[in-house]
């Protein structure tokens, strides 16, 4: 109504504040003129409108940003990582990546071999390293395990699968040579891997065959652990204290199946496993598949009892 009212009056209001030079000038003046004093009258009546500041609430209190600089620890934590497992496939590369990205089982690595016919064929001319799901994410690769004092390795570990064809026919094992290019780039692999969780120690940077004796054979007797050893990935006995072992060994005799077990079960493996004479055997051929591969028979004879003891003088006393 105030607004209305006003609008009647503002023509002879107008008029009144005219003189002869500023008639040409009346139309302009009057616009500006309501325009002015619209304004004035419409803010009377208007209040400024605060946007209140939006923060995010947890029920009904407001939540803090998280400090993630003040204070952190320093020490009494560990990584998920303890462990690097390897394996081999046993099976082409076409074969290996549909069972590891559509199967029940899966790795976190799968390191072809350049000369395997499906790899080529698949379009690939050099060594590729092909990582399959993300290091923090828990891969099925181990299945039933346990080294140490440790179980269910999944938990714990990273897998790297190698494109490799072995077989086995009525039990016995027919191992292929792994490609030297291959071997270079897993090595280059695991050395990345230890870099970034110093947690892994050379005793655990095992295979497959370590943390499941009974029922797994990879990597198989043809895969390198002495030059991957070199190269600093991996444990490996000394030369001069395995030679001691063998002279005490062959005058004196071989430990006990009770003594070898202590070294063994000290070293890392599951002992409780050896519950009959044909898993012992297993659990013997498994450290000798690692550390005594011309030779895995699963009986123990000098030379294997020489080197298990080496490996527990370097990495086992305290």
């Amino acid at each position: 109504m105030l607004i209305a009212s006003f609008f009647i009056l503002l023509p002879s209001w107008a008029v009144s504040i005219r003189t002869k030079k500023a008639v040409k000038y009346n139309m302009k003046a009057k616009g500006l003129l309501i325009i002015v004093i619209t304004s004035w009258l419409l803010n009377l009546g208007c209040k400024t409108v605060r946007h209140p500041k939006i923060v995010p609430t947890d029920g009904d209190k407001p939540k803090k940003a998280i400090n993630y600089k003040a204070y952190r620890t320093v020490k009494s934590f560990n990584s998920r990582i303890c462990f690097l497992v390897m394996h081999y496939t046993a099976c082409d590369f076409t074969k290996s990546t549909k069972a590891l990205t559509l199967g029940q089982i899966s790795a976190h690595y799968l390191v072809p071999d350049v000369s395997d016919p499906t790899f080529i064929a698949a379009g690939y001319k050099k060594q590729e390293i092909f990582s399959l799901m993300d290091e923090k994410d828990r891969a099925w690769h181990a299945g039933v395990s346990s080294w140490g004092n440790r179980t269910n390795l999944n938990d714990t570990s990273i897998g790297i699968e190698l494109v490799n064809i072995a077989t086995e026919k009525n039990g016995v094992f027919t191992f292929l040579p792994y490609h030297p290019q291959q071997i270079k780039a897993v090595t280059s692999l695991a050395k990345d891997i230890l870099s970034r969780y110093p947690d892994i120690k050379p005793t655990q940077v095992i295979g497959h065959s370590d943390i499941a004796p009974i029922r797994k054979s990879d990597p198989g007797a043809q895969f390198p652990w002495y030059e991957l050893y070199l190269a600093g990935v991996g444990a490996w006995f000394d030369e001069d204290a395995k030679r001691c072992y063998v002279e005490d060994y062959s005058c004196n005799g071989i430990p006990s199946q009770n003594a070898i077990l202590g070294m063994l079960g000290k070293y890392g493996y599951n002992t409780t496993l050896a519950n009959s004479d044909a898993n012992y055997r297993l659990l013997v051929r498994a450290f000798q598949l690692h550390f005594n591969p011309d030779k895995y028979d699963g009986i123990v004879d000098v030379e294997t009892a020489a080197r298990l003891a080496a490996l527990v003088d370097k990495y086992c006393k305290k």
